[in-house]
């Protein structure tokens, strides 16, 4: 198990070092520089800049050297702890997404704990219920989250949290907590303005994950060893969760090392639409704007993240089912 553990690692640091190279020549391979958007944000804003202050504005950026030489100038910033410098921002790309990526990787955790928790003993009941009420009333849910948009329940739910409880849910803070230091108040605030965006995040993976679980328990009950454990007396639960219930989990594991990078990149409308202080938006703006080390930075932890979910779902996989260990 170690030397698995080890070879993962390494292949793992192969695929960071593949996806920072990819996404660092992905972001300049449209025509023109962050210097090229914002003259022509200058512009339409009724200024001007000539060709001296533009080609200033280039040596400024490093932006005149080859691609290969500013790709190894940011890799050397990255091992001494420095992702470079936003051009939009003007400041370190660590002080723009700093507390963003925090929140971030804290909301992803919270909506995979609300997708698992609520998912999985749906999907259970669901299996071991076929064709009840419960069941139908489940496949409705599975249905309806999937095919309703994140942004319009986000909408909903904003409409009634307002209009109902007098709660505003815009953003993740109220206004006295935006700026102010980590308290225990500052905790709680945080924790009660979570709640509608993990469900309106998770509200699709739940859906998923629902019929994912049913129909991979269902599966699993129809095979020969649950009819002969039935047939020797063992309890209906007892049965089901020793056995059916962790091998039907194998394919929910491994979902999990795409979960969090989505909830990541894939939550862009939902956090605008709640205007979450997430990396989602930052990430649009910095790929709009062309900021590179910006962009880049996010892609690269997105990607590291992936690799992280990934190396975890298999750790899990293995303490889940023995027959991953024998192989």
């Amino acid at each position: 198990m170690t030397g698995y553990l080890v070879r993962r690692v390494l292949y793992g640091l192969l695929a960071i070092f593949a996806v920072s190279v990819l996404s660092f020549v992905i972001i300049q391979l449209p025509p023109g520089d962050y210097v090229t958007s914002y003259i022509a944000a200058l512009e339409a804003q009724g200024g001007e800049v000539n060709a001296e202050e533009a080609a200033a504005l280039r040596a400024y950026f490093g932006l005149g050297e080859p691609m290969h030489i500013q790709y190894l100038k940011w890799m050397g910033q990255i091992f001494r702890g420095n992702f470079g410098m936003s051009f939009q921002y003007r400041i370190p790309v660590l002080d723009v997404i700093g507390e963003r990526m925090f929140l971030t990787v804290l909301l992803a955790l919270g909506t995979l704990v609300f997708v698992w928790l609520t998912a999985i003993p749906i999907g259970i009941i669901s299996a071991v219920r076929q064709y009840s009420f419960l069941d139908y009333f489940a496949t409705t849910v599975g249905f309806t989250g999937l095919a309703v948009p994140d942004f319009l329940l986000a909408l909903v739910l904003m409409y009634f949290a307002w209009d109902i409880y007098g709660f505003s849910i815009g953003g993740l803070f109220s206004p006295e907590y935006v700026e102010a230091p980590w308290s225990t108040g500052r905790v709680i605030d945080l924790l009660k303005h979570m709640i509608i965006p993990i469900i309106v995040l998770g509200t699709s993976g739940t859906a998923s994950l629902i019929r994912i679980t049913r129909a991979n328990l269902l599966d699993e009950l129809r095979k020969p060893y649950v009819v002969t454990a039935r047939a020797k007396g063992m309890s209906e639960w007892k049965l089901v969760l020793k056995y059916p219930v962790r091998l039907a989990l194998n394919p929910i594991i491994s979902l999990t090392a795409y979960i969090l990078p989505f909830l990541v990149s894939g939550s862009v409308i939902v956090s605008v639409v709640l205007n979450l202080p997430t990396l989602g938006p930052v990430l649009l703006r910095s790929l709009l704007s062309q900021d590179m080390f910006l962009a880049g930075s996010i892609i690269l932890m997105i990607g590291t993240m992936t690799v992280i979910g990934t190396l975890l779902s298999d750790i899990l996989l293995a303490a889940v089912d023995p027959r991953v260990r024998l192989q």
